[in-house]
């Protein structure tokens, strides 16, 4: 039985290039052995989690989430659910990209991620739960929630990570410290603190040395605590952290690892980020659900660590010739393939 795969791409995410690139990377695909077909996303709320429902349901092999961070959250949430899940795939096209940058996928050439799906090499996954959604990055409250929600979307789209920087500066001499109560594995931390995440990659907010040692699969979260809300101190952090990961055993910050955590608001409202969107209001509880997602990665380079002992990257599917086919695809080759489908078009 032939394998299905379908694409469910976002026409609008980041610099708009998935609909230029979408007839050769349907190609890539078809010649790795995938019936592949595509899903254009619509404004309509949760039309990427509920097409990824659907062909879950329907017993596709493969989803792949074509857009940014906000499209892969939605196909995650549409088949994280279901007791049968396909694989997943992603097509970076947002401006961040930090899920795509965590599994070492091209996050500026489409066609270059279509083609790390054709290796067929993957990874089960982590991914968290917080109450009845799941998320695949992220998760944190205080400063965090202000930030991503202060940048318009038009703004994301021209600047990318720049946008947030620059929202990120213009609100730190704002911040507030908040008392959080949070449960963790063999821990309370009951205090002021500026923000908290929750991360389950290395790549949070475009730093790659917030979380130094990540796993991607071991059923822990990395908890981060900040504690304090002195903008000349989180400045120093931040240097620390561009500065190889020397935040981790600095007293201002708790780092720890949990595969759960319940956190309470205790004297103000506490909102909730999930993957870069609003996520409600705490009291909130979050699961590490381990090796949940099976996801296609460039597992060639993904760092020493990321992956546990217990499990090894999967080999190459069978149509291994197909693959091998795709990998070599020079430039000159997508160049007559463009050109015969504008004969045809003609």
């Amino acid at each position: 039985m032939q394998k299905r795969c379908r694409i469910i791409y976002n026409p609008t995410s980041g610099r708009e290039a998935m609909k230029n690139d979408l007839v050769y990377i349907l190609n890539i695909l078809e010649r790795a052995g995938y019936e592949t077909s595509a899903f254009q996303t619509t404004p309509e709320p949760n039309s990427a989690r509920n097409e990824a429902l659907r062909v879950g349901q329907a017993g596709f092999n493969l989803v792949i989430a074509a857009g940014g961070d906000g499209t892969i959250n939605e196909v995650v949430n549409g088949i994280a659910p279901l007791k049968h899940r396909p694989k997943m795939g992603i097509i970076p096209a947002g401006t961040t990209n930090d899920y795509a940058r965590a599994l070492k996928i091209p996050r500026d050439d489409p066609i270059a991620a279509a083609k790390v799906i054709a290796k067929g090499k993957t990874i089960k996954m982590d991914i968290g739960q917080a109450n009845d959604k799941y998320f695949v990055n992220i998760a944190g409250g205080g400063l965090l929630t202000e930030l991503t929600y202060g940048v318009p979307s038009e703004f994301k789209s021209l600047f990318g990570y720049l946008a947030y920087l620059f929202k990120g500066a213009e609100l730190l001499p704002q911040v507030k410290p908040i008392k959080m109560h949070l449960e963790y594995d063999g821990g309370v931390f009951n205090g002021r603190a500026s923000m908290f995440f929750l991360a389950l990659t290395n790549s949070v907010g475009g730093f790659e040395q917030l979380v130094p040692d990540a796993s991607l699969d071991d059923g822990k979260f990395t908890l981060i605590v900040v504690k304090t809300s002195n903008l000349m101190e989180i400045l120093q952090l931040i240097t620390m952290v561009l500065n190889g990961g020397k935040h981790v055993k600095d007293p201002r910050i708790l780092y720890v690892k949990t595969s759960k955590l319940i956190a309470r608001p205790v004297d103000e409202k506490m909102m909730i980020n999930i993957d870069g969107e609003y996520g409600g209001d705490a009291p909130m509880v979050f699961h590490d659900l381990k090796q949940h997602i099976e996801m296609f990665a460039n597992t060639d380079q993904l760092p020493d660590g990321a992956i546990s002992s217990e499990q090894t990257p999967a080999e190459l599917t069978a149509s291994q010739h197909f693959v091998e086919e795709v990998e070599d695809l020079t430039g000159q080759e997508l160049k007559q393939t463009k050109q015969a489908d504008s004969k045809t078009e003609d």
